[in-house]
């Protein structure tokens, strides 16, 4: 029996509107805490004043809800916007070097400057007779 498999699995469904749970559950929450922010700041000032930062951080926690650049959200965005800009230097293409980041693969070697080492054999198995005579000898 055959089943069909989604091919856009990964994509998150809306709820409301164009929402997602995710993005749900970001605005409600940054939505609370600007409208806590609202609330301990107007019981010392005006309303209107009290409602400038709160409407600023709706507006912030609305934007890094909805957004998406190349099918990625806010947080990876940001972690590669800033790997990108802290590894700008060492940036660099190499034709036999497959990622410029030691830590991806645990260790790069250029493939030009790879030096095969060959171990001369004869000499370890003279140096094991003279062990074996010098131990015979005792």
């Amino acid at each position: 029996m055959q089943y069909k498999i989604p091919v856009q699995i990964e994509n998150e469904d809306p709820i409301i509107l164009w929402l997602s749970l995710r993005q749900l559950a970001i605005i409600v929450a940054w939505g609370w805490i600007a409208y806590s922010l609202f609330v301990s700041i107007a019981q010392n000032t005006w309303p209107e004043i009290a409602a400038l930062p709160s409407i600023a951080i709706f507006l912030v926690a609305v934007l890094i809800a909805v957004f998406k650049y190349s099918e990625m959200t806010f947080i990876p965005f940001i972690l590669a916007f800033v790997r990108f800009k802290t590894n700008l230097a060492e940036r660099k293409w190499d034709k036999w070097i497959d990622s410029f980041q030691p830590i991806d693969i645990w260790f790069l070697s250029n493939i030009e400057n790879k030096v095969d080492k060959k171990i001369d054999f004869s000499s370890k198995i003279d140096k094991i007779k003279e062990l074996d005579d010098k131990i015979s000898k005792i």
